[in-house]
Formats: structure tokens, C-alpha cells, sequence
């Protein structure tokens, strides 16, 4: 069975009965070492591939505590000023430079609110902005040039994200920052949760083939030829997909070619293949399809199919 949290939602301002909740599936773990280790005072590193939940972990975690929450974005773009802010040029030339005249960048926000500092894609950012957050883990406070010293508020924490599997564009982190945070890595969930994920952004679909369509996504992860596979966030993707393409085309959501097409805009971007695979991924794609879901049904077949979808409400497809 896969295991679903509920944390209080965005606008929840303190908890109690009838609070909107944040639904965290098979995380229950993750959640209670993160609090922990927020709570002990000290800053995270979550490690995973994408769409293993590190956002929706944080955020979730977030409201629980009531916590002010600020995203930062890694890339080769964030340099320190636009980390730290800036002082507004004209705004200089009336009054000069003092607190009235700079713009808070996301950290010093953080560190004013005592908020949630989450910095996704660490290994992307520079070096010195990298050096900028080490000074801040290590003495709490950040000196600005004409601005002085700004003091990290109380609860003030640093949680940074890395895909610790994607070597684009990429640097490799520094014992520097490993000494001066807590690490919690992140993998796939289960099956069950996975399938339960998909219920909850794409619910009111057959649940045999909405397990299938799970199984599909999970399947790309081992393919020999596949160096990286899908998230569940392609299996969602593939489902929401097969609804607006079998409403546009008159059919169930569950058939065959819709699922096909389905499949292969939701997962042939998403997978990366082994440098010596010679394969196409919709290839791939449409090989790892007909393993769940079976082979290309005959005109014939797809009669019965039919046939047997509206006795049924809609189950899977024949040639299954």
C-alpha cells in the first residue's frame, strides 16, 4: 500500500480540522529525518534524480511549520548579486546607499525572514555564489559592501537540491559544502506510489490501466539501452495526454493507439539513452509500450476492444 501524508496546505496558517492539506505520498521517512534535521538546526542537501518529490518535500514541510519559503533556481546565471540584491542605481543617486535604497535578493530575504532557503540545481550555480552560501552556513550572517552586516534570523535554513545523476552542465560539490549540511538522498518511490501520485493529478481513470501506465514509466528506468529513464512525472504526463487526445479523437482513454501516442510525446524527451545505442527512443519507447499493453491490435481486435470497453465502463484494451 503506498503511504500518503497530508501536511497543511499553501494558505494554512495554523493547523486544525478542515485545514487545506499538500498530499506527500511514500515520504513519510524523508519528512520525519528532514524536520529533524531542520529542527536540530542544521542545513540539507537533497539528493535524487528529478521527480522524486525534493520541491514538494520542502514546500510541504514548509507549511507544516509555517515557515516562510523562498526559491532560488540554479543555473550558470546566478551570480553573487543576484543572490544577495543590489542597491536600486537611482534610488543611490537621490538618497545613497543605505538600507532604504537595496533590494533584498532571495538570500538576504531569507536571512531577514528566518525563512526557507531552497536553492534547486545547486551544482549548477557558480563557484563564488557556491562560496557565498558556505560563508552564510558557516557564520550565519553575510557582510554586504555599504550595506553592513545582515544577521540570519533564528529559524533561518538552507536546503539545497541535486540531480546526483546529470553531469551537463554540472560541477561537482565541494567537501566544502558537504562538511556544512545534512544529506538525505531521495530515489523512486514504489509502485503503489507512484500509481498513487498519478491517481491524485489525474484521478477517474481506470485503475488497471493507470498501473500499467505506472509500469510502463518504471520500466524505462531498466532498459538496456536506457542510461536514464522516466520520472513518475511522465507517467502523469502520459495520462493526461491519452484523456485530451481520446476526447479530441472520440475514443476511450484506453485505447491502444492512444496510449501509443500518448506514450511516446510523454517519455521519448524524457528517457536518455546509452551512447552506443543505435535505437531511436520512440523505438524504444514503443518497445517498452507493447511489453505492458501488448502488440499493435488488428482492425478486428480493435472492434471487440471496443465492444468490450463500453460493457465495461472503459477497462484496458485488448491485446493487453
Amino acid at each position: 500500500m503506498s503511504q500518503l501524508s497530508t501536511l497543511p496546505g499553501p494558505d494554512a496558517t495554523a493547523s486544525g480540522p478542515g485545514d487545506p492539506v499538500t498530499p506527500v505520498v511514500g515520504r513519510a521517512r524523508e519528512v520525519e529525518l528532514l524536520v529533524a534535521a531542520l529542527d536540530s538546526g542544521a542545513h540539507v542537501v537533497l539528493e535524487g534524480p528529478p521527480g522524486t518529490g525534493k520541491t514538494t518535500l520542502l514546500r510541504a514541510v514548509a507549511e507544516q511549520a509555517h515557515s516562510a519559503f523562498v526559491f532560488v533556481e540554479g543555473n550558470a546565471e546566478l551570480t553573487p548579486a543576484r543572490l544577495i540584491g543590489h542597491f536600486d542605481p537611482a534610488q543611490v543617486l537621490e538618497h545613497g546607499y543605505g538600507p532604504e535604497t537595496f533590494v533584498d535578493g532571495p538570500l538576504v530575504e531569507a536571512l531577514r525572514l528566518g525563512a526557507l532557503l531552497y536553492v534547486e540545481e545547486v551544482n549548477r550555480i557558480p563557484e563564488e555564489t557556491l562560496n557565498v552560501l558556505i560563508t552564510v552556513m558557516s557564520e550565519g550572517e553575510l557582510h554586504v559592501p555599504r550595506l553592513g552586516r545582515v544577521a540570519a534570523a533564528r529559524d533561518f535554513r538552507l536546503v539545497a537540491a541535486m540531480n546526483p545523476f546529470d553531469a551537463v552542465g554540472t560541477a561537482r560539490i565541494s567537501s566544502a559544502v558537504y562538511d556544512r549540511v545534512c544529506r538525505i538522498t531521495m530515489g523512486y518511490q514504489g509502485a503503489d506510489d507512484e500509481a498513487a501520485i498519478v491517481d491524485l493529478k489525474a484521478p477517474d481513470l481506470d485503475g488497471g490501466w493507470r498501473t500499467r501506465v505506472v509500469a510502463l514509466v518504471r520500466s524505462t528506468r531498466g532498459h538496456t539501452d536506457v542510461r536514464v529513464g522516466s520520472s513518475v512525472r511522465g507517467a502523469i504526463d502520459l495520462t493526461r495526454l491519452a484523456v485530451s487526445l481520446a476526447r479530441r479523437r472520440g475514443v476511450a482513454a484506453t485505447d491502444w493507439h492512444v496510449g501509443l501516442d500518448a506514450a511516446l510525446v510523454a517519455l521519448s524527451g524524457r528517457i536518455r539513452l546509452t551512447e552506443s545505442c543505435t535505437r531511436t527512443p520512440e523505438a524504444v519507447v514503443r518497445e517498452l509500450y507493447e511489453a505492458q499493453f501488448g502488440a499493435e491490435p488488428t482492425p478486428d481486435t480493435d472492434d471487440d476492444t471496443d465492444d468490450d470497453s463500453d460493457d465495461e465502463g472503459g477497462g484496458a484494451p485488448g491485446g493487453a
